[in-house]
């Protein structure tokens, strides 16, 4: 599985494509290529997967949900709405699906995020809005990683 880190400023290309950075393409498996991309659930971003990564996803899917439940069913249909598979061509790009860089809202300038298992694919203006303060990014962390335990303590 790869393991990813770092962020990238990349351009979109006319033809709605992202040369895919060297240092991520170094942390791919050995003859991979085929990713899949999509909406992220809780912001204006979309998510890339390596094929590996998104059936290990499928897999936690898979195993929380009854697909014959109703909410279930609507929250897989939500999920897997606008997916595509992608895959690097022979120059090391990703051709995005322009429905998806339209609810992303991203047009030219892009920063890829990358976090361990999976790549957030960002307009650029957007990334750099999403940023915390950092004393609030230090409260979540702590409230994230100590639970309800004093730090102090």
């Amino acid at each position: 599985m790869a393991n990813f880190i770092g962020d990238f400023k990349c351009k979109l290309d006319a033809k709605n494509r992202i040369l895919f950075p060297a240092a991520l393409k170094k942390r791919l498996a050995a003859g991979e290529i085929g990713f899949v991309v999509k909406k992220d659930l809780f912001a204006s971003c979309l998510v890339l997967y390596t094929s590996q990564e998104w059936e290990r996803q499928n897999a936690i899917i898979r195993a929380q949900l009854n697909p014959f439940n109703k909410e279930h069913n609507r929250f897989l249909r939500g999920f897997y709405r606008g997916t595509a598979e992608v895959e690097l061509d022979a120059s090391g790009r990703l051709l995005i699906p322009k429905e998806l860089l339209v609810a992303a809202g991203i047009d030219k300038d892009v920063v890829m995020l990358a976090q361990d298992a999976k790549i957030e694919i960002w307009a650029e203006s957007a990334y750099n809005a999403s940023e915390e303060d950092a004393d609030d990014f230090a409260a979540l962390a702590e409230k994230i990683m100590c639970g309800s335990k004093n730090v102090a303590e």
